[in-house]
């Protein structure tokens, strides 16, 4: 798995920070006993991930890899086996 870069776009790091800020939020008004805080918190963490796939449709995240390209690591990785 190292030898990838999954997760290692904008679209990923921008929609991970906005949905931690949302779970500091959330836990922070949990132990404050204030619902509305609570629940403001959950909201910024669904906000997070719909920011993130917006910013994944734009073209900010990782390309789908082609039959091509895996057909070669696969060769690739067959001939560094041998």
């Amino acid at each position: 798995m190292a030898g990838n870069s999954h997760g290692h776009t904008p679209a990923a790091w921008t929609g991970v920070t906005i949905s931690f800020i949302g779970f500091c939020i959330a836990g922070a008004f949990m132990v404050l006993a204030e619902p509305l805080g609570f629940w403001a918190g959950c909201a910024v963490v669904l906000l997070g991930g719909v920011v993130g796939l917006a910013m994944k449709a734009a073209g900010l995240g990782m390309p789908k890899e082609s039959e091509e390209l895996r057909r070669a690591r696969a060769e690739a990785g067959e001939l560094q086996a041998h």
